[in-house]
């Protein structure tokens, strides 16, 4: 089953992923924009402060060239040096206020761009907690990182981008304003090159815009291949396939590269037309306007042309900005739609209106006609009737696909039934009817394969209750057999494990996963296939700790070796999603049914090796 659910995860995202790096974004985004703003409206103070230095900073980039043009023509032309020193001083005045103009408001968006950024990844890592497994069955692990790294830096530079976008659209704003307050023929003739620019930016942008989709999806392709062969470096050196995975990679690092490359001269291609008609404007300035000094009329001087010079070239700065900020506030827009979608992803797993708080349980477990399905498509469970009595320890059994593991997992309610589909029962009451804290925090589960976190010892065992005393902790480490290997560590229940436990062997990050159970204390424990990666010696150790925990408690346990089932109150042979036997092991075997060809055919096989190593 659990192969079919991983090759279903493969299949449902692959398509999904494709059309998902294709949105590329608009420009503006009203959605985005009212999505972000409060997260930024808790900083409204620090953006005033940036609103004002920006202010500054684009008022003073307009005020230099009107000084330039008083100090010529109202003070060099007169021999007027003495006015000529407080038009200096003024200059200088006003080249600091540029300065930290500027400075003051890159710092404070920088603050306010990190604050956002800060507040975006702790609000999605909350949601993702919270999030049912039905959600990740559908969602590749490489895109969830994308979403919470790759676009929320993006959309954290959009901060920025937007307030540079702003200063340059009002210095744009104040530059027209100036030069036609100065004259306004010369102006208009300087500005006659914007609709050249104007077409020029309608003919570049629809082939930028799918350059740097080509782009996003090629860098999508390489973040995968490199998920999946570290992910799986285990197969790939012990197939020794290392050769064929670099040759496979590079060839999709190499097409990325030549994508990007692309999109770069794209990029770049657009710089040059803007250079020349920035030069065209200053040519065009000056023919005119030297034709027009002295004329009288036109009120034209040598600083005024001299100034129409420099705003031109003010001018075509901000606009050569915009070309950059362009596909940026795009890439931007873009992360903001798929972050505020992962945000705004379903929360199917939510504790009704008036759930209630189970107390302490007695254990008694019911599936009432239970049937189940992760695709519509596929049916998982098909009617299910199974009661378990408090206390009692019943073994699950089946081919695999026979949807041991999705009865477990509905158990712990990783998904809800449907009402129509049945219901699951503990301590007689619907568990869609309870809180999922109350319930998962008197069950605990060991999976077959051991997962540990980046931490201590000490810290895996008691992850969950960390009240626990140390005396609990090292009595649930004595009683599944780990203490002995912890104390002979570097530093015992202190040693600091590595990511997933990798400093430790399989069998040992599984007996402290036993441990980690068993200090919460649970009323209902859980094992699916818990003991598959143990020695045989460890696995009777494990057993004998088993048979004194469970007592009081109720147990489900899935596994193949029959040291495990053998014992078991009642055994629950499960085949095509449906109960197909139930019973103890003689009866079952009894039966002479699908129990005894898999006792057969696994158990039997396994049974005389564990009794000569148990010996």
């Amino acid at each position: 089953m659990m192969g079919g659910m991983f090759h279903m995860r493969g299949g449902m995202s692959r398509g999904t992923e494709d059309s998902d790096e294709e949105i590329f974004g608009k420009v503006y985004n009203p959605k985005v924009i009212r999505r972000i703003v409060p997260y930024i409206l808790p900083h409204s103070k620090l953006m005033l402060v940036a609103t004002a230095a920006m202010l500054t900073y684009v008022g003073t980039q307009i005020t230099i060239p009107w000084l330039i043009k008083i100090g010529v023509d109202d003070y060099v032309s007169e021999g007027d040096f003495s006015g000529l020193t407080w038009v200096f001083a003024i200059f200088i005045g006003v080249a600091l206020l540029n300065w930290g103009g500027n400075y003051i408001g890159q710092l404070t968006m920088a603050k306010v761009g990190l604050q956002v950024l800060y507040t975006l990844r702790r609000d999605m890592f909350a949601h993702l907690q919270k999030l049912s497994l039905r959600f990740y069955d559908k969602t590749e692990v490489g895109r969830i990182m994308s979403r919470v790294q790759g676009d929320v830096n993006q959309l954290q530079e959009a901060s920025h981008v937007v307030v540079m976008l702003l200063a340059d659209i009002l210095g744009l704003a104040g530059i027209v304003v100036a030069m036609m307050a100065m004259n306004v023929q010369l102006a208009l003739i300087s500005m006659s090159v914007i609709p050249v620019l104007v077409l020029i930016m309608a003919v570049w942008q629809p082939f930028a815009r799918k350059a740097f989709i080509k782009v996003r999806r090629a860098i999508a392709i390489v973040n995968g291949s490199l998920n999946e062969n570290i992910t799986g470096v285990r197969v790939v050196q012990s197939m020794n396939r290392q050769d064929r995975n670099y040759e496979l990679f590079d060839a999709k690092n190499r097409d990325h590269l030549r994508l990007n490359l692309a999109a770069n001269r794209m990029s770049s291609g657009l710089l040059p037309p803007v250079d020349i008609l920035t030069g065209m404007a200053i040519a065009l300035a000056i023919l005119f306007g030297a034709r027009m000094v002295g004329g009288g009329a036109s009120g034209l001087e040598i600083g005024m042309l001299i100034a129409f010079v420099m705003y031109i070239q003010r001018f075509f700065e901000p606009i050569r900005n915009l070309t950059m900020m362009y596909t940026q506030l795009q890439r931007s827009m873009a992360s903001g739609v798929r972050i505020f979608d992962l945000l705004d992803a379903e929360l199917d797993m939510v504790d009704a209106p008036n759930a209630k708080v189970l107390t302490t349980l007695r254990g008694e477990i019911e599936f009432k006609d239970v049937s189940f399905s992760y695709t519509p498509e596929e049916r998982v469970l098909r009617n299910i009737d199974l009661h378990v009595n408090p206390g009692e320890t019943v073994a699950v059994v089946g081919p695999t696909g026979a949807g041991k593991t999705t009865l477990i997992s509905l158990l712990s309610r990783f998904y809800d039934v449907p009402e129509e589909d049945g219901a699951i029962l503990v301590d007689g009451q619907e568990i869609r009817g309870v809180t999922r804290h109350s319930l998962a925090s008197q069950m605990s589960m060991v999976l077959q394969e051991p997962f540990l976190f980046s931490g201590t010892v000490k810290e895996n065992i008691k992850y969950v209750h960390s009240d626990a005393t140390d005396e609990q902790m090292f009595e649930a480490a004595k009683a599944v057999g780990a203490h002995d290997f912890i104390v002979r560590l570097d530093n015992g229940y202190e040693t600091y494990l590595q990511e997933r436990g990798l400093n430790l062997s399989v069998g040992q990050r599984q007996l402290i996963s036993f441990a980690r159970a068993i200090v919460a204390n649970p009323r209902i424990l859980i094992l699916d296939e818990a003991t598959a990666n143990i020695d045989s010696y460890t696995e009777m150790l494990v057993q004998r700790a088993l048979g004194r925990l469970l007592d009081g408690r109720t147990a489900i346990v899935i596994a193949h070796r029959l040291s495990t089932i053998r014992d078991a109150d009642k055994i629950v042979v499960l085949h095509l999603g449906e109960v197909v036997e139930v019973g103890t092991h003689q009866q079952l075997l009894s039966l002479n049914g699908l129990y005894t060809h898999l006792y057969q055919m696994n158990y039997a096989a396994i049974e005389e090796p564990l009794a000569v190593d148990a010996d």
